[in-house]
């Protein structure tokens, strides 16, 4: 797999931060020309260092006030890709893992009330073939919401695409 170097990085940490920023501005800012931030990005897209790129939506904008996280417990692991399936049918549902611990899954959902959430429990979610029990933790506040910082130190699973001479400083 061929590594990440320094520019790369440095890439990174702008396009996270904002990624409208024009290729011209991320040029300037790392002082090579635009052709070469395109390919660069182009690279790191094919190297699936970069997998997407998007808008963030406040969903409080668009009338959905519960922010939810539901620990569902399956009556038997091997049934998870099944639920994800019927999960996948539910819009409000923003996000799933498979996971160690106390539950089979985690997810995260959005909801316009407490109202809306319990429906979507009792009627959705609980519903589903293979779903035993669910938990459900309501977010009061979003402390802290960000990208991972190829700066702030790499995670275990792209040290491998650093060079081992890169600092990370």
């Amino acid at each position: 797999m061929e590594k990440i170097d320094s520019l790369d990085k440095k890439i990174l940490d702008i396009v996270t931060r904002n990624a409208r920023i024009p290729s011209k501005n991320v040029a300037i800012e790392c002082g090579v020309s635009r052709a070469a931030i395109h390919q660069r990005i182009q690279r790191l897209i094919e190297l699936k260092v970069i997998t997407g790129s998007g808008y963030d939506i406040d969903p409080k904008t668009l009338g959905f006030q519960t922010c939810t996280y539901i620990g569902i417990r399956l009556e038997r692991g091997s049934m998870y890709r099944g639920v994800v399936k019927c999960l996948e049918a539910i819009p409000e549902i923003v996000e799933c893992h498979f996971t160690t611990g106390p539950y089979t899954m985690l997810c995260k959902l959005y909801a316009r009330d407490n109202e809306h959430l319990m429906e979507l429990l009792n009627n959705r979610i609980q519903g589903i073939d293979g779903v035993v029990s669910t938990e459900t933790l309501i977010s009061l506040e979003e402390s802290i919401k960000r990208e991972i910082s190829i700066c702030g130190g790499a995670p275990p699973d792209i040290t491998s695409l650093v060079s081992a001479d890169d600092d990370w400083d």
